[in-house]
């Protein structure tokens, strides 16, 4: 199966002032389309030409691994914005947020600091056990969390091209700006799939 770049939901420049219409064209459009042209490159002739990403993910190792579970994660970041986005989760998903961390602003400085003290490049995520109980978890470079078999519900990509031209090395105002694009109904509905 061919490997696609899905669509944006939103226009290039739509999230500015936080995420540039420059880093979106780097970011989706190069890196994220480096990883969909790698990918259908590396599993022509391989057990895997007709996989799914996820399936990829859970079974393969090294390059094959790296980009399928890249596309994985840039999509699954890029899909969660939205202009004019940012507040706080409502129903369940912020009942359950409460009940693990104690208040949505603790959960968000968890976040947010998972984000800032992760060495070198990877994601952060929110996820989801097979108990329904919600953690926060980083993964380094391509790592995703279906690995250790917990769901994801929300990541931040970590890399350094997901903010370097916006913020150059100040990851923490990155991670500030993040939470103004972030589609809560998007994360929402992810949760409720899973609970």
């Amino acid at each position: 199966m061919e490997h696609e770049l899905p669509q944006l939901p939103y226009a290039l420049d739509a999230l500015e002032p936080f995420i540039s219409q420059k880093t979106l064209e780097f970011h989706y459009g190069k890196h994220h389309q480096a990883y969909v042209n790698n990918l259908n490159n590396l599993i022509k002739d391989t057990p895997f030409k007709d996989s799914d990403l996820v399936d990829i993910i859970m079974n393969a190792n090294g390059g094959i691994f790296n980009n399928a579970a890249q596309i994985f994660n840039h999509s699954f970041y890029f899909s969660a914005f939205k202009p004019r986005g940012g507040g706080r989760p409502q129903n369940k998903l912020n009942e359950a947020i409460v009940e693990t961390f104690g208040s949505f602003e603790n959960f968000k400085a968890e976040f947010s600091k998972s984000g800032a003290t992760l060495f070198g490049s990877g994601w952060v995520w929110l996820v989801t056990d097979s108990s329904n109980k919600l953690s926060i978890v980083q993964t380094s470079n391509a790592g995703n969390p279906l690995t250790d078999n917990l769901m994801p519900i929300m990541t931040l990509d970590v890399w350094e091209h997901a903010y370097y031209l916006d913020t150059q090395n100040a990851r923490p105002k990155y991670i500030e700006n993040f939470w103004e694009v972030i589609n809560w109904e998007v994360i929402e509905f992810r949760f409720e799939s899973f609970a």
